[in-house]
């Protein structure tokens, strides 16, 4: 018998978390011999639909996922800034002053990156015993990094009233990320994992950044989440590609429209048009950027109209479109959308982030997780040679602190 390496169904997720903020108040007096004073939780995230989009103007979908990066601090007297991870060895100590730089690729740069931003910017701090953990798988592609950014720079604003906007805190998140991090994502993931609401997905403009709660309620569905569990060795490489061909696209079109971004048009359009990017390769990619971002569009229709069947046929088109079109996929995410297609227990499926790896998606009814879970795994193994994680999660809340919680004994 295979491990399934899956956590929770979270239908109790409110008490999973209690029971979590317990458990790490008791190793934060342990490593720090007093009780913290505060407690935050931050999500990871999912893309239900709208990939490879955000860098062309267009729409996405992301939603918060039920679990994510734990956080418990309380302030010091002796000036320092003390990060520990029970995710991690390493750790650091180190003294309030006027900056710090990138050190090493250690998980507490993200955190450090985030304070770094809030001095550079004139808020006064004071030292921080910070006690973190996460239970966002490692790798995933589930954006594990924008969920501490997000958590540390919600506690710094709270703990040292500096009044930044929700969105001026996924701003300067993202920040982090760019320029002290040295990793050139977009705003999504930060976007998602602060601004995510319980059973509903957010329809995010990623050029204007406006954006629509959508009514996501997954009735007795759940969201199955497959690791392929294979390294994305291709997929900056491959990101950076994709950037250049869609860029080689838009300047085709504008011989003859003016627009700013590929999705500034839709699909009626582009067709009109598409005879003035002469290259097949180059057509074939833009024709998925344009085509995904109308699903979008649809796919917010079918969620606010409870039609799971509609939203589901929507998720198989866009990953038939990223495997075929865009050519992000690979055998390992075809492989699980493949065995989702034959389970009448599932009503769609989808490869979600950059690709060649990472995680793929499936909508799954929650009285039949866990026979999807042990086929899709046969299923994968049989094709691959090796296992995936399956996980399961309800769509959740985006950052906040943890409140009235009685610490258990």
């Amino acid at each position: 018998m295979y491990v399934l390496h899956f956590l929770l169904i979270f239908v109790a997720a409110t008490n999973y978390k209690i029971l979590m903020k317990n458990s790490l108040h008791k190793e934060f007096n342990k490593l720090f011999n007093k009780e913290a004073e505060n407690a935050y939780f931050s999500p990871g995230r999912v893309n239900l639909i709208g990939e490879h989009i955000d860098y062309n103007g267009g729409l996405v979908m992301p939603c918060a996922i039920t679990f994510g990066t734990y956080l418990l601090v309380s302030p010091n007297e002796d000036g320092m800034f003390r990060f520990r991870s029970l995710n991690f060895e390493d750790k650091l100590d180190i003294p309030l002053q006027a900056g710090y730089t990138k050190t090493g690729e250690s998980w507490f740069n993200y955190p450090l990156g985030v304070i770094e931003y809030f001095l550079k910017e004139g808020h006064p701090l004071r030292g921080l015993d910070m006690l973190f953990y996460g239970d966002i798988p490692i790798s995933s592609g589930l954006s594990s990094s924008a969920s501490i950014e997000v958590v540390t720079a919600f506690a710094l604003n709270e703990l040292m009233d500096s009044n930044y906007t929700k969105l001026e805190l996924v701003k300067l998140a993202k920040s982090v990320e760019n320029n002290f991090i040295g990793v050139n994502c977009g705003i999504m993931d930060q976007f998602a994992v602060a601004f995510g609401e319980k059973d509903k997905a957010l329809m995010l403009n990623c050029d204007t950044l406006d954006y629509q709660a959508v009514d996501s309620n997954l009735g007795d569905h759940v969201l199955a989440i497959i690791n392929t569990n294979k390294p994305r060795k291709l997929a900056e490489s491959k990101y950076n590609e994709r950037v250049q061909e869609c860029h080689a696209a838009l300047t085709a079109l504008k011989q003859q429209i003016d627009i700013n971004n590929l999705c500034d048009i839709d699909t009626a359009t582009f067709n009109k048009y598409s005879h003035l990017i002469t290259d097949a390769i180059i057509l074939k990619r833009a024709r998925h950027v344009v085509e995904e971002n109308d699903r979008v569009k649809l796919a917010a229709i079918a969620l606010s109209n409870n039609n799971l069947s509609e939203f589901g046929r929507l998720m198989y088109a866009s990953h038939d479109s990223l495997r075929d079109l865009y050519e992000v996929s690979g055998k390992e995410l075809d492989a699980i959308v493949e065995y989702s297609k034959t389970d009448t227990n599932v009503a769609g499926a989808r490869m979600t982030g950059a690709g060649f790896g990472g995680c793929a998606i499936a909508l799954v009814k929650q009285s039949a997780f866990d026979s999807y879970s042990k086929n899709v795994i046969e299923y994968y193994k049989d094709k691959i040679g090796y296992i995936p994680s399956v996980y399961s999660s309800l769509i959740g809340d985006g950052v906040g602190e943890l409140k009235s919680v009685v610490i258990e004994d």
